[in-house]
């Protein structure tokens, strides 16, 4: 009984094995792959702190120079504030969300968010950055990101007071001009 009790044994570590393993390589293979696509990060640009897109075709185009101005509560440096706005868009674009760039309201602030959808509202979860209160999103966005990328980018205004903002990202990215 022991050699059987051994052969039963030795059967259920190779079958655990390669359940183990075959489960693995399908979580593997299902996983999406971003090792391709587009990545976003901060890098000092003409003297400021720029969020930077590099599609997967090598283009290295500059989305937001964040130069001094009065859109942000000063909790943050612009270094800071650079390095974690480019984190937002990474994780934005890794978990597909990423699609439009809206404005709205959050905790009484305004925001700017990514968004599937122009009919996605802001939340903690879609956040890309926030500005000070009183501050007219729309305008700030508009004076933040490329303006050639904005011209091209398809912006709907949708709300009568003109404060709201969406943009399509993949035409707003597709139109700007790469940094050498």
């Amino acid at each position: 009984m022991s050699s059987s009790s051994s052969v039963l044994t030795k059967v259920a570590r190779v079958s655990g094995i390669a359940l183990l393993t075959a489960s693995t390589t399908a979580a593997i293979t299902h996983q999406p792959s971003y090792a391709s696509g587009t990545t976003f990060f901060c890098a000092v640009s003409k003297g400021y702190p720029t969020t930077f897109a590099k599609t997967n075709s090598g283009r290295k185009i500059p989305m937001i120079r964040w130069v001094p101005n009065n859109y942000f509560p000063s909790k943050l440096s612009p270094i800071q504030r650079c390095q974690e706005v480019s984190d937002r868009f990474q994780r934005s674009y890794d978990n597909g969300t990423l699609k439009t760039i809206i404005s709205g309201t959050l905790n009484r602030q305004p925001v700017v968010c990514a968004a599937a959808t122009t009919y996605d509202t802001c939340n903690n979860n879609n956040l890309l950055f926030t500005l000070k209160r009183g501050t007219n999103a729309k305008q700030a966005v508009e004076r933040l990101l490329d303006r050639a990328g904005l011209a091209a980018g398809r912006i709907l205004n949708q709300n009568s007071d003109n404060t709201q903002i969406y943009v399509d990202f993949d035409t707003y990215l597709n139109s700007i001009k790469p940094e050498p």
